[in-house]
């Protein structure tokens, strides 16, 4: 039980925007719909990977797991902040909110990781092209996703853990509408730095480190497209990652956003509020989108799939 013997806490309030309380029909309204994008979005790539065998490659496979990972981040928040914004049902026990801490955080850094190695994957393609399918085989690209996800797992649990252990004494109103660790541990008693500290470190490993690898990556790939003598072959080279480099960049625009603001009192509440909610929602709603409408592949599949449907109920 993550519940510290010595604390008198059990629950949680989340205030949700208190300075958008006037507005929580609209807000309700909002997140449904971008709740609804995200799910539909994803299981159309999911379904178009599958039954379209073009799509039966290392690529697609990683763009399967980020729609599962987009999915299930968006699952552990935002229905219970459509729940607050519509029945105001603000309340939220310890343990469901360490849970729900976990969850969103671990995949969060989940899709660092995948998105690393999505950039591998398109460095081996245009790099080593000729070993592509060698490198890139199924055992192999099942044990990176794997891998990236048990490591992100550990490091956000050690944080959860390290957290659970101070005692809540009160005040347990968190000023979001979600369990965020920002918020989470100015609520714990006594001295809290070495849990930030060992918060940002874990954070900085996790999150600059891939970055660090996808940009070293690019720099390769950039490297290798300018030596294609053929502009076509530079053009064809260059849209094959194209999709991905537009979700890494929005993706680290919207995690320094948030991540800026995580040593206390550097910002307003309101600013850390805004930006994890373009990274933990806003942005999850547009990675199916930039890969529907810029990867042709993807497209054909889901069309093919929908207009087949469609003859069927004819």
């Amino acid at each position: 039980m993550l519940l510290n013997s010595n604390s008198q806490v059990t629950e949680f309030i989340l205030a949700g925007f208190p300075y958008l309380h006037g507005y929580q029909p609209v807000l309700f309204i909002v997140f449904l719909v971008i709740y609804i994008i995200i799910l539909t979005g994803n299981t159309l790539i999911l379904i178009g990977v599958i039954v379209d065998q073009r799509l039966h490659k290392p690529m697609y496979f990683f763009l399967s797991n980020l729609a599962v990972l987009d999915m299930v981040f968006t699952t552990s928040i935002i229905p219970k902040m459509l729940i607050l914004f519509i029945f105001n049902a603000n309340t939220i026990s310890f343990s469901a909110c360490f849970a729900q801490m976990c969850i969103s955080h671990s995949m969060g850094q989940f899709e660092c990781f995948l998105l690393m190695v999505m950039a591998y994957d398109r460095y081996v393609a245009i790099c080593s092209p000729l070993h592509y399918m060698s490198i890139m085989n199924k055992r192999f690209n099942i044990l990176l996703a794997i891998m990236s996800f048990v490591v992100a797992c550990l490091a956000i649990v050690s944080i959860s853990i390290f957290t659970a252990q101070f005692p809540f004494n009160g005040p347990n109103v968190i000023n979001h509408c979600f369990c965020d660790h920002f918020f989470i541990s100015r609520l714990a008693c006594g001295d809290i730095t070495p849990l930030t500290i060992w918060a940002m470190s874990i954070i900085l490993i996790i999150v600059f480190i891939p970055f660090l690898l996808v940009v070293l990556s690019y720099i390769n790939i950039l490297n290798a497209i300018l030596k294609i003598s053929s502009a076509a072959g530079r053009k064809k080279a260059f849209s094959t990652c194209s999709s991905h480099l537009t979700v890494v960049i929005i993706y680290y625009i919207s995690i320094v956003s948030s991540f800026s603001s995580y040593k206390i009192d550097v910002v307003s509440d309101e600013f850390h509020a805004l930006g994890t909610i373009f990274f933990s929602v806003v942005t999850p709603a547009l990675n199916p989108i930039i890969y529907t409408l810029r990867n042709k592949d993807v497209r054909e599949a889901i069309k093919m799939f929908v207009e087949s449907k469609i003859v069927t109920k004819i």
